[in-house]
C-alpha cells in the first residue's frame, strides 16, 4: 500500500477559495479511484494560500482484476459431437479466450455457452498521471482568471506541480500553463523566504513543509490561532471581536501564522463601537478585544465604554519582523481612523433631516424614483402596517417617525465609506440630535434580518420599520418586471421575503398579508403610472412568491416536505395561507409534533381523512342535489340505519359541540358558514381542539369503513348515498382548517 501527494502550488488564492476548492477535489478523487477499483485507506485535503494539497492514504499498488462473464450461443449450436463449431470458435475469439475454456451452463431457457472473462488491473502508477490534469481544471470558484499566452484558467497562476506516489515522481505534464509545467518533487516554502522544498517521499509532505516554516494542515493553523488569539485577550483582560467568517479567512489567509498585537489611539475610542469594529474586521481582518463586562447596547456612541484600545493581528510574516508589522499595522488603523473621524464630523454638522431631502438626489432603482420616493413608500407602509396591527401605546408613532427617517444616512459620508454601517450610524446621529431612543432603535434594526441567521428586529416599531422595507421592495421590483430566477436574484429579494416572513412569526403578529398585498398593489399603480402596472397580476405573482418563501422556511425549520405542502401547498387557497401566515408555521409546528410524537394516532388520523376525502371528491352533481333535500329533514331515520352510520352521524355533530369549551360562539358560527373566513381567528389552542377531534373520529370512522356493520358509500340509494358523502364532506371540510391530508405521506417514525 502506497501514499501519494499531489501538491498544485498557485499565486495567492483568494482566501475562501481553498475551502471551496478542496471537498470539489476530494470528492473527483474519491469517485475516480471507485471507478478505476483502487482500493485505499483515506483521502485527506488541506491547503495554504499558495496550496491545494491533497494525500491519498493506504493506496493500492495497481488495480484490482476484474471478472466477468459473457453469455455466448446455444450449447446445441456451439458444440457438435463435443466439438467447437464456428460459432463457438467467433464467441470465443470476440471474448480473446480459448474455445477450451469455454464452459455451458444450464439457463431457464436450456444450456448456453458462457466465457469467463479477466481484466487484469493496471498500476497505479499509470493510471493516477492522466487523472491529474482533469482533477484540477474541473475544480470551479469564482473570478477564475487566464494569465501569460496559456489557455488555462484557475482561480490564481499555477506555478508548481509535485506528483509523488511514495518516493517516486510521477509523470504529468499540464502544457496549456504559461509557462507549461511538469509534476516534479520540488515544492515551496515560506513566502518570504522564496526557497524551493524538495519532498522526499509523499508520507513525510507535512513535517518538510512544517520545517521551512509552512503549516500546510489547515486544522492545525487552525487550532494555534484560535489557542493563541484567546490567550492574548485574556491577558489584555479583554474577549475576543471574532465572528466565525473572519476566523475562517485569518486561518485561510497565512500558512505560517504569528500573532500580533497592537495599540489603538485612545483618541479614537470616541468614535461608535461599530465605526472601529468595522474597520478592524471588514476592512483590516484585526480582531477588535471587548471590555467582558460591557453592557450591550447596540446605540452606544463611544467605544470607548465597549473595546480595549488593543487590537490583535494574525500575520504572516517572519518572527524578526514582528516590530516592524506591528508598527505599519497600527499606522495604517491609524489612517483609516483618522478618515472615519473626518467623516464623522462632517456628518455631524448636517441634520438629518436634511439628508433626508439630500435623497431626492439618489436613484433607486429605474423607473422607480430616488431614494426619497422610496422613502416615502415605506412610510405609507408602515402607515398600513400601523392600521392593521394596531400596536400599544407610542409604538405606532415611534415607527412612522423611524420610517420618514430611515434611509437618511445612506448619504452621509461615514456611511459611503463604510456601508456596512447603514442603520447603524443612522440611529447614532438621530440619538445624538436629541431624537427618541426607540426612533432610534427602530432605524437601526429596520435593516434586520440582515441575513440567513441573523438576529431579528427586538422591538416592535424596528419589526414595523422592516416589515414596511421588505415589503416596499418587493412590491417595487416586481412593479418592474423583475422576478428572482434560479441562483440569479440581483435585489435579493428571497432575502426580502423570507425577513418578512420570520418578523411575523417572530413577533407572532396577525397580519392578513392578502388584503395588504392587494391594497399595495392598487396603491403602487397610482404612484408608478409610467410602469403600467397591472395590479392583481401583481398581487397574484407576490403571492405566488410568498407561498413558496413560507414553504421554503418551513423546510429550513425541519418539517417534514410533505407537511408543509399539506398547510401551504398549491392545493390549500392561498387565503389560508396569506390571510394568517403565523397559523401556517403554527400548524406545521403541531402536524410534525403529532408526528413525530405520536406517530401510531397521526398515522390513523392521516389514513380515515385521507379516505373519507378521496370518497366524498366522488360526489357528483346529482349527490348535491340530493344533499339539498335531506337538509330539509336532517333527522330522517331511513337514512342513517346502520349503527355506524348513526354512530359517524353523531360524531360529525358534535364537532362543532366538542369545541365550545375553547371556541368563542362566533367561531362555532363561522364553522358553520365558511372554513375559510374562519382561518384568521383560529389560534393554538384553536389548532390543539382540532386535532383531538380528528383523533376521535378515528374510530367512528373506522367502524364505518371497515366494521361489522360498514357500509358502501357510493350505493344505488341516491338518498342514502348523498347522506353519507355529505357525512365524510364535513369531516373533510373540518380537516382541512388543519391540513390537506390527501398531502400527507404515509411515514412511520421509528421509536
Amino acid at each position: 500500500m502506497a501514499t501519494f501527494l499531489l501538491e498544485i502550488g498557485t499565486e495567492e488564492l483568494p482566501a475562501d477559495f481553498a475551502r471551496q476548492a478542496l471537498p470539489q477535489l476530494r470528492a473527483l478523487v474519491e469517485a475516480d479511484l471507485e471507478r478505476l477499483r483502487l482500493p485505499f485507506t483515506a483521502v485527506r485535503s488541506s491547503g495554504t494560500p499558495r496550496r491545494l494539497a491533497l494525500t491519498i492514504e493506504g493506496l493500492a499498488a495497481r488495480q484490482e482484476d476484474l471478472t466477468s462473464e459473457r453469455k455466448g450461443p446455444p450449447a446445441q449450436q456451439a458444440f457438435r459431437d463435443g466439438q467447437p463449431t464456428e460459432a463457438a470458435l467467433g464467441f470465443a475469439r470476440r471474448c480473446g479466450v480459448e474455445a477450451e475454456r469455454l464452459e455451458v451452463r444450464e439457463t431457464p431457457k436450456g444450456p448456453f455457452v458462457f466465457a469467463r472473462l479477466l481484466e487484469r488491473g493496471q498500476a497505479t502508477a499509470e493510471l493516477l498521471p492522466g487523472l491529474i490534469p482533469t482533477w484540477l481544471w474541473s475544480l470551479q470558484g469564482r473570478r477564475f482568471m487566464r494569465w501569460g499566452a496559456g489557455e488555462s484558467r484557475f482561480s490564481r497562476p499555477v506555478r508548481w506541480l509535485v506528483v509523488l506516489l511514495d518516493a517516486e515522481v510521477l509523470p504529468v505534464e499540464l502544457p496549456d500553463c504559461d509557462p507549461p509545467l511538469r509534476s516534479d518533487r520540488f515544492s515551496r516554502g515560506h513566502r518570504l523566504l522564496n526557497e524551493a522544498v524538495e519532498i522526499a517521499d509523499a508520507g513525510v509532505y507535512a513535517a518538510t513543509l512544517a520545517a521551512h516554516d509552512v503549516q500546510v494542515e489547515r486544522g492545525i493553523r487552525a487550532a494555534w490561532i484560535r489557542e493563541h488569539l484567546e490567550v492574548a485577550a485574556a491577558e489584555a483582560g479583554g474577549a475576543l471581536d471574532l465572528p466565525e467568517a473572519l476566523f475562517d479567512e485569518l486561518v485561510d489567509l497565512v500558512e505560517s501564522p504569528q500573532l500580533i498585537e497592537g495599540a489603538i489611539e485612545p483618541r479614537f475610542l470616541a468614535l461608535p463601537p461599530e465605526v472601529l469594529s468595522t474597520v478592524m474586521r471588514a476592512h483590516q481582518r484585526y480582531v477588535p478585544l471587548r471590555r467582558p463586562e460591557a453592557p450591550a447596547d447596540p446605540l452606544a456612541l463611544e467605544a470607548s465604554a465597549t473595546l480595549l484600545p488593543r487590537f490583535l493581528c494574525v500575520a504572516n510574516g517572519r518572527p524578526e519582523a514582528a516590530a516592524t508589522i506591528r508598527r505599519g499595522n497600527e499606522r495604517v488603523l491609524r489612517a483609516r481612523l483618522a478618515d472615519a473621524e473626518f467623516f464623522l464630523r462632517a456628518d455631524q454638522a448636517v441634520a438629518s433631516i436634511d439628508r433626508r431631502d439630500a435623497l431626492d438626489r439618489v436613484t433607486f432603482a429605474e423607473g422607480l424614483g430616488s431614494l426619497r420616493d422610496r422613502s416615502g413608500r415605506i412610510e405609507w407602509l408602515t402607515e398600513v402596517l400601523v392600521e392593521a396591527l394596531a400596536p400599544e401605546g407610542a409604538i405606532g408613532q415611534a415607527a412612522k417617525r423611524a420610517a420618514h427617517l430611515c434611509k437618511h444616512d445612506l448619504v452621509s459620508q461615514m456611511v459611503g465609506e463604510f456601508p456596512e454601517l447603514q442603520g447603524v450610524m443612522g440611529a447614532k446621529y438621530l440619538l445624538a440630535e436629541g431624537e427618541e431612543r426607540a426612533v432610534a432603535l427602530a432605524v437601526l434594526e429596520h435593516y434586520l434580518p440582515r441575513g440567513a441567521g441573523d438576529a431579528l428586529p427586538g422591538s416592535d416599531a424596528g419589526a414595523l420599520v422592516a416589515l414596511a422595507e421588505r415589503l416596499e421592495l418587493l412590491l417595487s421590483i416586481f412593479a418592474t418586471g423583475e422576478r428572482p430566477s434560479g441562483s440569479s436574484d440581483p435585489y435579493a429579494l428571497r432575502r426580502a421575503g423570507n425577513g418578512l416572513l420570520q418578523i411575523l412569526w417572530e413577533r407572532g403578529w396577525r397580519l392578513d398579508l392578502l388584503a395588504l398585498l392587494e391594497r399595495a398593489c392598487g396603491h403602487w399603480a397610482e404612484l408608478l403610472p409610467d410602469l403600467k402596472i397591472g395590479s392583481q397580476a401583481l398581487a397574484a405573482d407576490l403571492q405566488a412568491f410568498l407561498r413558496a418563501r413560507i414553504l421554503s422556511l418551513l423546510e429550513e425549520q425541519g418539517i417534514d416536505p410533505d407537511l408543509a405542502q399539506a398547510v401551504a401547498g398549491e392545493s390549500v387557497p392561498m387565503e389560508r395561507v396569506l390571510v394568517h401566515p403565523l397559523g401556517v408555521q403554527q400548524r406545521a409546528a403541531l402536524l410534525g409534533d403529532w408526528r413525530q410524537n405520536r406517530n401510531d394516532a397521526f398515522q390513523k388520523v392521516q389514513e380515515v381523512v385521507q379516505r373519507a376525502a378521496r370518497l366524498a371528491d366522488q360526489a357528483t352533481e346529482a349527490d348535491w342535489k340530493a344533499m339539498e333535500r335531506i337538509r330539509q329533514n336532517p333527522d330522517d331515520p331511513s337514512l342513517y340505519q346502520k349503527a355506524s352510520e348513526q354512530e359517524l352521524l353523531a360524531a360529525v355533530r358534535s364537532l362543532s359541540g366538542a369545541m365550545t369549551s375553547n371556541w368563542s360562539s362566533g367561531k362555532i358560527e363561522l364553522l358553520r358558514t365558511s372554513e375559510t373566513a374562519l382561518y384568521p381567528s383560529l389560534d393554538a389552542d384553536d389548532l390543539l381542539s382540532i386535532a383531538s377531534s380528528l383523533s376521535g373520529l378515528t374510530q367512528p370512522l373506522s367502524n364505518f369503513f371497515d366494521g361489522d356493520q360498514s357500509v358502501m358509500v357510493m350505493c344505488e340509494d341516491p338518498l342514502v348515498r348523498a347522506s353519507r358523502l355529505g357525512m365524510l364532506m364535513e369531516i373533510k371540510k373540518f380537516a382541512s382548517l388543519l391540513a390537506d391530508f390527501t398531502k400527507v405521506q404515509n411515514r412511520k417514525i421509528s421509536a
